[in-house]
């Protein structure tokens, strides 16, 4: 009689829980397109008028008309609701032929901030 053996691969382990995650599986939240007017409020500065670009509980990136550097620490009007929140700056901006590609993070959480409603997390 031949004992029946489960084969395994060299390695020992499975590939998938080797590799890197992707963008996507780092996310804290999930991220939805989005376009709704902002105002950037920074302090010693004009306000800038823009619109999102997507949005998240944790921020969002953001369209502007002028860059704004890495760490910059801003106020965020959802012109819509007229509520406003802390956010920084958290990578440079990319720059666009629509203006400026901000990445912005809440500074605490405000998951109700853009008034919409996220699906749920796929991690």
């Amino acid at each position: 009689m031949l004992d029946k053996k489960v084969v395994v691969a060299a390695s020992g382990s499975r590939p998938a829980t080797q590799r890197q995650p992707t963008a996507e599986e780092r996310r804290r939240a999930q991220r939805v397109m989005l376009r709704m007017g902002v105002t950037v409020h920074i302090a010693g500065k004009p306000s800038q008028h823009g619109y999102t670009h997507t949005v998240s509980q944790n921020g969002a990136m953001i369209i502007l008309p002028e860059p704004l550097a890495e760490g910059a620490k801003v106020t965020l009007e959802n012109t819509k609701t007229q509520n406003t929140v802390d956010a920084r700056v958290v990578r440079p901006p990319q720059i666009t032929s629509e203006g400026s590609l901000v990445p912005v993070e809440f500074l605490t959480p405000s998951p109700q901030f853009w008034n919409v409603f996220f699906p749920p997390t796929i991690n």
